[in-house]
């Protein structure tokens, strides 16, 4: 269980003595990862407590607030376990609906099986004002890039250990793990969860969430799209943009030519006053950066692409004796 916590002091026994519980009822073998996010409240020390006296609990502590992305990151990185959780501190995520998320992710038989299982808090207990762009911002995620889940958003979900060997989390992509692992190959899929009213402090999103949510999903959709050939989508941008403006200043080189043939020139505008001119050298410049921004980021890619697999390989035969 990889936990952020961000001044979550007053629900963390709590969330401990209700995974405790889940676990013994179900036979789990589990280990709780707390990460301390710059709390400013006593979050470390309750954590030390709860280390102290159960030793399948252990805390990490960042010196400031690195936010929940970087939260993540170091507690996967200090997850043993074959499968991780995350889910919030704040008592609004339901432990007991561990059984089902591994229900899911095993499925019937390997077919069905998944390898990362997303919550989905179809009733809510949230304020209009989160609830509404929380969904135009999921139709989005899945319009844009084809993983097609209710709730992006929810904190509460499961994965295989694996995928973090592939999947690297910076910035603010906590929330796109699903889409950068289905970019990948591995198998997504979402459950219905309980979702509860808080009861300790306040949420800690606002309205610079949504722009930087629409940022990061136009970083996820370059990085899963055309993130080891940059240069199909700046070239095709450059391409456009080129010949737009080469077909202008053509159109425009021609009538230029026949109004001096005509003798006609007292009657008509010169180059430099026609609108489409400016359209015309802009777009030509604009195509021109494009292709030439398009070619360096080929060269980066092909650079430092070596350190990293464009592929993920799911198994292998075994070798012969």
């Amino acid at each position: 269980m990889v936990i952020p916590v961000f001044n979550e002091e007053e629900s963390l026994a709590a969330l401990h003595a209700e995974l405790v519980e889940v676990a013994r009822e179900n036979g789990y073998e589990i280990e709780i990862v707390f990460v301390d996010d710059g709390s400013s409240d006593g979050s470390w020390s309750e954590i030390e407590r709860l280390a102290g006296e159960d030793d399948r609990v252990r805390g990490v502590r960042f010196r400031r607030n690195f936010g929940k992305a970087a939260a993540l990151d170091a507690g996967f990185g200090s997850a043993r376990g074959e499968i991780v959780f995350t889910l919030d501190a704040d008592l609004q995520d339901d432990p007991h609906e561990i059984p089902r998320f591994l229900e899911e992710l095993n499925g019937t038989d390997e077919a069905d099986s998944l390898d990362v299982v997303s919550g989905w808090k179809q009733v809510r207990h949230d304020p209009w004002h989160k609830v509404g762009p929380s969904r135009v911002f999921n139709w989005l995620v899945g319009f844009l890039t084809g993983v097609r889940l209710h709730d992006h958003n929810c904190g509460f979900k499961c994965y295989r250990r694996e995928i973090f060997d592939e999947v690297h989390l910076y910035g603010e992509l906590h929330r796109f793990v699903p889409v950068l692992a289905a970019a990948r190959g591995w198998r997504v899929g979402e459950i219905v969860v309980n979702h509860r009213a808080r009861q300790f402090g306040h949420s800690k999103y606002g309205v610079a969430r949504i722009v930087k949510g629409f940022l990061d999903l136009l970083t996820v959709c370059f990085l899963t799209g055309y993130g080891r050939r940059p240069l199909h989508l700046l070239g095709t941008l450059g391409l456009i943009g080129f010949t737009l403006g080469g077909f202008g200043v053509m159109v425009l080189s021609v009538w230029w030519i026949a109004s001096r043939l005509d003798g006609g020139v007292e009657n008509n505008l010169h180059l430099h006053e026609r609108a489409i001119f400016y359209y015309s050298m802009g777009a030509l410049l604009l195509g021109g950066q494009f292709l030439s921004v398009g070619f360096l980021a080929e060269l980066m890619t092909a650079f430092y692409g070596r350190e990293s697999s464009s592929y993920s390989i799911r198994q292998t035969t075994s070798e012969p004796s």
